[in-house]
Formats: structure tokens, sequence, C-alpha cells
């Protein structure tokens, strides 16, 4: 399968009149497919999974053009030999773009690296802050919580049968328990937002230097800013990775070092979106346990690693254990990490 992936991509490269090797990206992701171009590598092709509609290249494209007008560097969109900024063919969507070199990482390995991304992720919200930019591609609201506790619900009744069935049920009864308990508040206010701000995605220098960008800008959309750094935080913040769930774990060192670097950096903030921060962990926490709680037994959305976890759905539901514990976590750890909001630096 990935050398017909593979052999596809290097068919689509032709559409950018390039002949280079092309060789699978190491962090390929679950949602698109990735390949490095060229040795040396000058260019990142991607396969764009069809939920998105490639009308994002023209967010990215506007995107981008705004991040290079205030001097951040981010990796830009190379229009094909016909002057379009992706291409279609048999195979499905494609695009091309500038590589950007550095290091990605998996986990934060100190307070210094959580800094550095905080301080990045607080520079490009602040770039987007009051950006007067009208979105071109349609957007799914990704972080409708409610809806994915529902669908949790729905995909529980549906599971009799399923081999996971029985696991999954429990699972997603402890869930949809703890969202009852929950008790933030939702936000209506929502911002130009990066969308899927895991710490692969951000791009890191050499140790000792500053992270260097942002990847995977077709997430861009509006969003409320508690799910937003929700999500950079659950990634950023558990040093076990989504594959441990016995070792998942909030570390608040961590969260401190990137909350407080991020404030400083980032634009103002309204005061409900200043109390929604720490419980907006817990929440997306949350609803990614109860994404992929539903996709252990309905195998639709997230991809698995079928060699370490031969049997369908059983990856998905170790990941929603891993969120499920880190959710716990974070919320023992709530009143401190509201202290540690409630005394940063934030800009005015």
């Amino acid at each position: 399968m990935d050398d017909t992936y593979t052999a596809n991509a290097q068919a689509a490269l032709l559409r950018w009149d390039s002949e280079d090797p092309v060789r699978t990206h190491p962090d390929s992701g679950l949602i698109n497919r990735t390949w490095i171009v060229g040795d040396p590598v000058w260019a990142i092709l991607q396969w764009v999974n069809p939920i998105f509609d490639p009308s994002i290249h023209l967010d990215m494209e506007a995107l981008t053009a705004r991040l290079e007008e205030v001097e951040l560097t981010t990796p830009r969109l190379i229009r094909a030999t016909n002057g379009e900024l992706w291409q279609v063919t048999k195979a499905g969507c494609w695009r091309l773009m500038t590589h950007i070199p550095g290091r990605t990482l998996h986990r934060l390995e100190d307070a210094e690296q959580a800094a550095e991304a905080g301080t990045l992720v607080g520079r490009f919200h602040a770039a987007l802050d009051g950006w007067g930019y009208d979105l071109q591609a349609p957007r799914r609201n990704i972080h409708d919580t409610t809806f994915h506790m529902a669908e949790l619900h729905a995909a529980r009744t549906e599971a009799p049968g399923h081999p996971l069935a029985a696991e999954a049920g429990e699972l997603g009864a402890e869930i949809l328990r703890r969202w009852s308990e929950w008790g933030g508040e939702l936000l209506r206010h929502v911002r130009f937002s990066h969308g899927d701000l895991k710490v692969s995605n951000v791009r890191f220098g050499d140790p000792g230097e500053p992270a260097r960008c942002l990847i995977d800008l077709d997430t861009l959309g509006m969003m409320t800013i508690d799910c937003e750094m929700g999500d950079a935080w659950r990634s950023w913040c558990n040093p076990a990775g989504e594959d441990d769930p016995d070792s998942c774990v909030f570390d608040v060192e961590l969260f401190a070092a990137s909350a407080r670097a991020w404030l400083a950096a980032g634009p103002p903030l309204e005061e409900a979106e200043m109390r929604s921060l720490v419980p907006g962990i817990e929440r997306i926490c949350l609803e990614l346990a109860a994404r992929f709680c539903a996709d252990a037994v309905r195998n639709t959305y997230f991809r698995e690693d079928r060699k370490r976890y031969p049997e369908l759905g059983s990856h998905n539901l170790l990941r929603a254990r891993g969120q499920l514990t880190l959710a716990k976590s974070a919320r023992a750890a709530r009143a401190e990490c509201e202290a540690i909001v409630a005394s940063a630096i934030i800009p005015k």
C-alpha cells in the first residue's frame, strides 16, 4: 500500500515539472500523507485528505503571506506549472510546499522547549489578531464537544457484535460521565486559529534556538481560544505521548513555561477567555478521548498503526484511554494551573 501511495506521489510531482525522488516523511500524520522531495530536501509534497475542500489552499496562501508580512517564518505553497496552488489527479488532491529546515518533536523535553513553542504560537496569534480576511474554504466545527459526545453515545449503541464493543462501551461511559461533570463554560467569541497545535506541528530549530515556524496550516479557521490552546497544551504537556495511557500525566512545569511565554507574546484576551484556558485543557482531552473511543468501533476516521496494533480499533481504543487519563491529570492540576495563568504577564 505504501509503495502505491509513493508511486502516486512521484507521478503527482510531475505537475510541478520535477522528477526528483520522493521519500515518505517519517511524520506523515493521521489525516494527510506527506513526502520529502529531493536530496538535499527542497520541498514537501502532500496528499490532501478529501475531508478538506481544495479551496483551503486559497486560505493557506493568504495566511502565509500575512505571516511573512509580519516577519514570521512560514512554509509557502509552490505553484504548479499551470500556475495553480494545488493539483488534482485520479489519486486525489496534492500540494507542494517549501521546506523549512529544523526538527520535529513528538514530545517536549524541557521547559525551554515549552517556552519556545509558547512564544512562537503567541506571535502567530498576535499576527492574526484583527486580521481582516474572509476565509474562502468551508470549515467544520471540529471542537463541537457536545456533538462529539453525542457521537460517542451513538457509537456505543451501534457497537454490539464488534470485538471491542465491551471495552469501548465501558470506556465511553466514563468519558461521558466525566464530561457531564466538567463544569466549564463554552465560549462564543472566536479568533483566527491554527486549529491543530500538537507539538509535531511546531518546527523547532537546533537546541537553544527559537522555534522556527508552524506547519500543517490547512486547519486554519475561527475557533474559541480555549479549544485552540487546550489542544496545544494537551499535546505539549504530556511527555508520555498518545500511545502510553499508563504513563500519561499533565506536566505542570511544561504548562507554566509555555503558558507564560504564550500569554506574554500573544494578543490581549477577554476575561471569559482567560477563565476558559485551563478548563479547556480537560475539555479537549475528553473530546479527543470521545472521538478515539467512537472510532475504535466505527473505524472510519483516524488512521491506525496496524503493524503495532493489528486488531482493528485497538490503536484508537488505546489512544482514547490515554486522553482520558490525561483529562483526569489535567483536572487534578486545575487549581495550580489557574494560579499560573493569573500570575502571568499579559499584554495590554
